[in-house]
C-alpha cells in the first residue's frame, strides 16, 4: 500500500459535486485513489508515503481530451496544406499518411501523448482511422502504456475510397468485413471495462464521406453488443453539410440517428454545424461532443455554438484534433481558445474561465463514460494536474485559480493512477528527447 499526499495547494479546484475550491488545499491518494480532500491532511501512516509540496500552485483534476489523431503529430504545418479547407487539407495528406507504417505511428503517439501530459492531460481519447504497411491500433496502445496515461483509443475506418466516390485514396481504405473483424480483435484484446480502467476501446467509422451507411449501422451493433462507445466526426464545417443533404437527404444529426448513432454512449467531433433540433436531439438522448476549437480555427470551419450546446444540455468535453490541423496538442491551451471563441461570439460573459476548465476536465469525463475521472472528489481516480502559479505566467493575477486567464500551459507536476508521469515540468516516463529525435527523422524520411 503506498500513499501521496498533495499539501498545501494555494487553490484545490476539486471540479466535485459542489465545484469546492479550497484554499492551502490538500489530498491524499492511496494505491491511485483519492481517499481524502481537505485541508491539514496527514498520511495515514500504512505504508510508505510521498508528500508533494504544492504551496505556489494550483492543483485540478487531469484535464481530458476527447479527440485526437495522434499520428498526425509527424505531419505537422506541412506546405500545401496550411491554408486549405477540411477536403482540400485531407487531400493534400492522406499521400503523405499512406507511407507511414507501425513505426510512425508508435512514435507520433509517444510525441503526441507526451504534449499532452505536459499541458496537463491525464485522460485522452485518440481516434486512428488509417493502417497503412501493417500499422494497427495495437501500435499506439504501446505508446500510452509506455508513456503512462489513460487512453481510450477508438478503431477508426475508411471504406470507401476515390473510385467509389469517397474522399480518401483507394490505398488507406479497408474492405468492411476486414474492418469489423479487427474492430472485434482490438475489443476482445484491449478493452477494459471496470472502474480505473487505463484502456477502453471504441469503434469509429472515420466520417459520412469515408464509409458506407452499412458499415456505421454494423459498427453501431457491434459495439452495444460488446458495450463499448462510439466515435465520429459530424457537422465539421458547410462542406460537410452540404455533403450530407446530397448524398443522404439529410441534415447529418438526422443520419446519425437513422443509423443508430446517438445515445449516451456515443460522441461526435467538432459539431460546429449543429442547428437548434440537432442539440435538442443530443441533450434528449445524452449524445456528446468533443469541440476543438483549434483545429476548426484553423481549417477555417467556424466556432461551434457550445454556450448553445450547453444551454441546451448537451455533453462537451474539449480535442485538441490532430497536430496536423491544429500543429499542437495542448490541452490547456484548448480551453482557453474555447472560452475566448464563446466571448467572440456570444459576448465577454459567454464562458467563465471556471467553466472551461470544467469542460476540459469533468465535461471531457462525462462525454468519455467516465464516472471515476474528471473531479478531486473521495473515491474518484487519482489524475490530478498540479500547476505552477509563481512564475512570470501568473504573476500578478488575483485569482490564481483563474488558470485560463492567467497561468501557465505547462503543468509542473503530472499524476496519473496514483503515478508520476511529469515532474517538475519534465516527463518521467520516457526519454523525450529522445522520442522528439527519432520522430523529426522520420518526418525528414517523409519529406524526401
Amino acid at each position: 500500500m503506498s500513499e501521496i499526499l498533495i499539501r498545501g495547494a494555494d487553490a484545490l479546484v476539486t471540479m466535485d459535486a459542489t465545484r469546492r475550491e479550497i484554499a492551502g488545499g490538500d489530498v491524499l491518494i492511496r494505491d491511485g485513489v483519492i481517499v481524502a480532500v481537505g485541508q491539514g491532511l496527514e498520511p495515514a501512516g500504512r505504508g510508505p508515503a510521498r508528500v508533494i509540496e504544492a504551496r505556489g500552485c494550483v492543483v485540478t483534476p487531469g484535464l481530458v481530451n476527447t479527440h485526437h489523431h495522434l499520428y498526425q503529430t509527424l505531419t505537422r504545418a506541412v506546405p500545401g496544406g496550411q491554408d486549405a479547407l477540411l477536403f482540400g487539407w485531407l487531400k493534400t495528406l492522406y499521400p503523405i499518411w499512406a507511407r507511414f507504417g507501425p513505426e510512425e505511428v508508435f512514435t507520433s503517439a509517444q510525441v503526441g501523448l507526451a504534449e499532452l501530459a505536459l499541458s496537463g492531460c491525464t485522460l485522452t481519447s485518440d481516434h486512428l482511422y488509417l493502417y497503412p504497411n501493417g500499422a494497427r491500433l495495437d501500435d499506439t496502445i504501446a505508446a500510452a502504456q509506455e508513456v503512462g496515461l489513460r487512453f481510450h483509443p477508438t478503431r477508426g475506418a475508411m471504406s470507401i475510397g476515390e473510385s467509389a466516390g469517397g474522399l480518401p485514396p483507394d490505398s488507406l481504405v479497408e474492405s468492411e468485413h476486414s474492418i469489423l473483424e479487427d474492430c472485434i480483435r482490438v475489443v476482445d484484446s484491449f478493452h477494459n471495462p471496470n472502474s480505473g480502467a487505463m484502456c477502453r476501446v471504441g469503434l469509429a467509422p472515420c466520417s459520412p464521406f469515408s464509409v458506407s451507411r452499412d458499415l456505421m449501422r454494423e459498427a453501431a451493433l457491434l459495439a452495444r453488443d460488446k458495450r463499448v462507445m462510439l466515435h465520429t466526426h459530424l457537422a465539421e464545417n458547410d462542406e460537410d453539410i452540404a455533403y450530407s443533404m446530397e448524398k443522404f437527404g439529410c441534415r447529418p444529426g438526422q443520419y446519425a440517428e437513422d443509423l443508430g448513432w446517438t445515445g449516451p454512449d456515443v460522441w461526435h467531433a467538432h459539431c460546429v454545424k449543429l442547428d437548434a433540433g440537432e442539440m435538442s436531439l443530443f441533450a434528449r438522448s445524452g449524445t456528446g461532443v468533443a469541440h476543438c476549437p483549434c483545429s476548426n480555427c484553423r481549417l477555417g470551419s467556424g466556432i461551434a455554438p457550445v454556450r448553445a450546446m450547453r444551454d441546451a444540455g448537451v455533453k462537451v468535453g474539449l480535442g485538441v484534433d490532430g497536430s496536423a490541423s491544429n500543429d499542437a496538442g495542448n490541452l490547456v491551451a484548448e480551453a482557453r481558445q474555447a472560452m475566448l471563441l464563446q466571448r467572440v461570439s456570444r459576448g465577454a460573459d459567454a464562458m467563465s474561465a471556471r467553466e472551461a476548465l470544467e469542460i476540459a476536465t469533468l465535461g471531457g469525463a462525462q462525454v468519455l463514460g467516465r464516472d471515476d475521472c474528471g473531479a478531486l472528489a473521495v473515491g474518484m481516480r487519482a489524475d490530478i494536474a498540479i500547476w505552477d502559479v509563481s512564475g512570470v505566467e501568473s504573476a500578478g493575477s488575483w485569482d490564481p485559480a483563474a488558470l485560463l486567464l492567467a497561468g501557465p500551459t505547462r503543468v509542473r507536476d503530472l499524476i496519473v493512477e496514483g503515478r508520476m508521469v511529469v515532474e517538475g515540468g519534465q516527463m518521467v516516463t520516457i526519454d523525450l528527447p529522445a522520442v522528439v529525435e527519432r520522430q523529426n527523422l522520420l518526418a525528414r524520411a517523409l519529406m524526401g
